[in-house]
């Protein structure tokens, strides 16, 4: 989680809120020292739609007039500042106000909404969290490359990841073109309300 933040931190975003919900008292001290705002989401139980919305809350409160977005999970430790800074590239390039990362052929977070989804994103419910928005509005999304990117979501990713000597932080990321993706795939779900 911390690296994440560092990561949104380092791309120069205007505020970096993090939700927590489950074990939220054992998980905020790895934050320590970072500028960031805590939420601490009591309805995490309810799913990805209601940590996302009570973050995007936050955020809204904090940023008048935002350009935009950023939802990222909080358990992708290879997410770097390149690739938001990424997302927001191909907001500007492609117009689409959707940008989501295209990861082994999944559409997934992190993604960029446009400040025009904001009210979108505070009505989210549910497991599908911000997801719902890729299949609702396939026409205004694009995708940026993410093939490194990884969701640690059961010991069982956590083993796959750490026997794949992934790119960390500091690695490489690709720059290959931007891509328009109509077709959503099940990207999986997250189980925890970790939302950064």
């Amino acid at each position: 989680m911390r690296r994440v933040a560092e990561a949104a931190i380092a791309a120069g975003t205007a505020s970096v809120v993090v939700v927590l919900g489950a074990h939220a008292e054992t998980i905020a001290p790895c934050l320590d020292g970072l500028p960031v705002q805590i939420v601490v989401h009591p309805g995490w139980a309810e799913g990805m739609g209601s940590s996302a919305r009570s973050g995007v809350r936050a955020f809204t409160e904090r940023v008048t007039e935002p350009r935009g977005v950023i939802i990222a999970l909080a358990d992708q430790p290879n997410l770097s500042a390149v690739h938001f800074t990424r997302l927001v590239a191909a907001h500007d390039c492609t117009g689409r106000r959707i940008v989501a990362s295209l990861c082994r052929g999944a559409i997934v977070p992190p993604a960029f909404f446009a400040c025009e989804y904001i009210p979108a994103l505070l009505r989210l419910e549910g497991e599908a969290g911000a997801r719902a928005l890729f299949k609702a509005h396939p026409d205004d999304l694009a995708t940026v490359p993410a093939d490194d990117l990884w969701d640690l979501d059961s010991p069982e990713n956590y083993q796959a990841y750490l026997g794949s000597n992934p790119v960390g932080l500091s690695g490489k990321v690709r720059t290959s073109s931007f891509e328009v993706q109509t077709p959503v795939r099940n990207a999986g779900q997250n189980t925890q309300a970790d939302h950064v």
